[in-house]
Parts: structure tokens; C-alpha cells; sequence
């Protein structure tokens, strides 16, 4: 098993620049520390940036300027003990389950015997065993997300980055996925970074809560949850918590109010992770 990864971030800025010559600045002076092993979410309001940082974080986004380091290396493309889990599922329709899953093991030659029995460790750790030959179109979008979890899993990332990968379920299946999540994190130990806009989410499920404020994208507050697991979400000191972390997001969330022209166009209004494309 891959040994928990770090991640170390220095003043971080990132500058998208649009077809038309115009820029936005997603992220400035974001400084970051994130322990091996931890399960941390970061909440900030859509179109904030948090995608984006992810993305950097996985070496899919270069970074305008600051420095970021998982383990004790700096950012240089994508690694192969890092993972990133999308907002879509987006698993092959074509393939059964146990494909799916060994999928990526198969692009990297690993034997078909071997793949499978790793693709079957890992339905049963999600209990998804009796489906490894169904199609993946034919299971409900919970089902569909335990099987790219698993998927994110198989070749073993030490770093998992989880971009509000329950936001289209209901809220009893994302309960559910929540402490099947936490029961995974309990088991391998892996390093979690986990991107929502859902408080009760992420106050449930990490052991700290990072909170972004609006473009340009900084840290408001980092709240360490010392609540003890598993969590009631009935409990007084769980609402507390709720209600700080809302009442940064409500305060933060104010801070570039004011409308931005630039190129004909009013930035609070675009979301910067729908353009990463067109940065450079």
C-alpha cells in the first residue's frame, strides 16, 4: 500500500486568460498545508476556484506562479500515486463493472488475473461484489459512484482528490456514500483532500474544514473539527460547527460583491473551473 502523501502549497496564484484577451485571477496567495494521512474538505461557493485548485494540486493545471509540493516534489504533470475523482462518473458504458474498475491497471499492462482480483477487492470494499458484471448504466448513481471510487482506488493513489463527488445524489445516498467514504479513508489511510459546497458535508466527514473565499480565491478559515466519530448530526457541538463554517461562507462570500468589467463581461458572473481550458 502506497504510503500517504503530503501536500505543501506557497503563495499559489493562478491566472485565467480568455480568448479575448481579458484575464481572471482564480487563486492569490493561497498557502496550504496538508498532513499525511488526513481527510480535509475545502467548501467555498461555486465558480469559487475549488476545482481548480484541485487541479492543480493533480498536475492538470500549471500554476501562474507559487509553488506546490505533494511528498517533498514539486507539481510537474500528473503523477501516478495521485488520483483525481471528477463530479461525473465517468465510467466506460460499454464495459461491465469489474472493467471499469481495472481499468486503469489495464492501461498499465497489469496482468488480467492480477487486475481482477485487485477490481474485486475492491467492489467488495464497497459492496458492489454481486454487480462486477453488469453494466454500468444498468446501476443507480450511487452504484455508479462506488464503482469510480473504486476505480480512483486500484492502483493505489497515496493522494485521493474528491471534486464534490456526491453533489447529484440524494441526500440519503450521499449519507450513505459519506460513511462508506469514511470507512475506505479508516482502512487505507490515504491522504484525502475532498472539494464540496455541502457545510454539513464537509463538517461530517473531515477532521478540518478549509474555507474559500470569492475570487480571487484565498483561505478565510481553517476550522479544525474535533468532534468524536462517528459524528450525530443532532448534536449541539456538530451545529455549532455547521453555523461557523456558514458564518465565514456568508461573510467571505461578500468580499468581491462589487461587478468586474473587463472585456464586455462581468467576472462574478463566470465560473472559473468551466474555463480552465482557456488558461494558459
Amino acid at each position: 500500500m502506497s504510503k500517504a502523501l503530503s501536500v505543501k502549497i506557497n503563495d499559489l496564484k493562478k491566472i485565467f486568460y480568455i480568448q479575448d484577451g481579458s484575464s481572471i485571477t482564480a487563486i492569490d496567495g493561497i498557502n496550504l498545508s496538508i498532513e499525511p494521512g488526513s481527510l480535509t474538505c475545502i467548501v467555498g461557493a461555486t465558480g469559487c476556484g475549488k476545482t481548480t485548485l484541485l487541479r492543480i494540486i493533480a498536475g492538470l493545471e500549471n500554476p501562474t506562479s507559487g509553488s506546490v509540493l505533494v511528498g517533498d516534489e514539486p507539481i510537474n504533470g500528473s503523477r501516478a500515486d495521485v488520483a483525481m475523482m471528477f463530479q461525473q462518473y465517468s465510467l466506460f458504458p460499454w464495459r461491465n463493472v469489474i472493467d471499469n474498475v481495472a481499468f486503469g491497471l489495464e492501461v498499465r499492462n497489469i496482468p488480467k488475473k492480477e487486475r481482477y482480483e485487485k477490481a474485486m477487492q475492491l467492489l467488495a470494499m464497497v459492496s458492489l461484489t454481486d454487480f462486477a458484471k453488469s453494466k454500468s448504466y444498468e446501476l443507480s448513481g450511487g452504484m455508479q459512484q462506488r464503482v469510480a471510487i473504486a476505480r480512483s482506488l486500484a492502483f493505489d493513489p497515496a493522494l485521493l482528490l474528491l471534486d464534490e463527488p456526491f453533489g447529484a445524489l440524494d441526500e440519503r445516498t450521499r449519507h450513505r456514500l459519506q460513511d462508506e467514504l469514511l470507512l475506505i479513508w479508516e482502512k487505507t489511510q490515504k491522504t484525502i483532500l475532498f472539494v464540496t459546497h455541502n457545510i454539513d458535508e464537509a463538517v461530517y466527514l473531515s477532521e478540518r474544514v478549509l474555507v474559500m473565499t470569492d475570487r480571487p480565491s484565498r483561505i478565510a478559515d481553517d476550522i479544525k473539527i474535533n468532534l468524536s466519530r462517528p459524528q450525530d448530526r443532532f448534536a449541539q457541538e456538530f451545529i455549532d460547527v455547521l453555523l461557523r463554517v456558514r458564518a465565514v461562507l456568508e461573510k467571505t462570500t461578500n468580499i468581491n460583491n462589487q461587478e468586474i468589467n473587463y472585456g464586455g463581461k462581468n467576472e462574478k458572473n463566470i465560473n472559473i473551473d468551466n474555463i480552465s481550458c482557456c488558461g494558459r
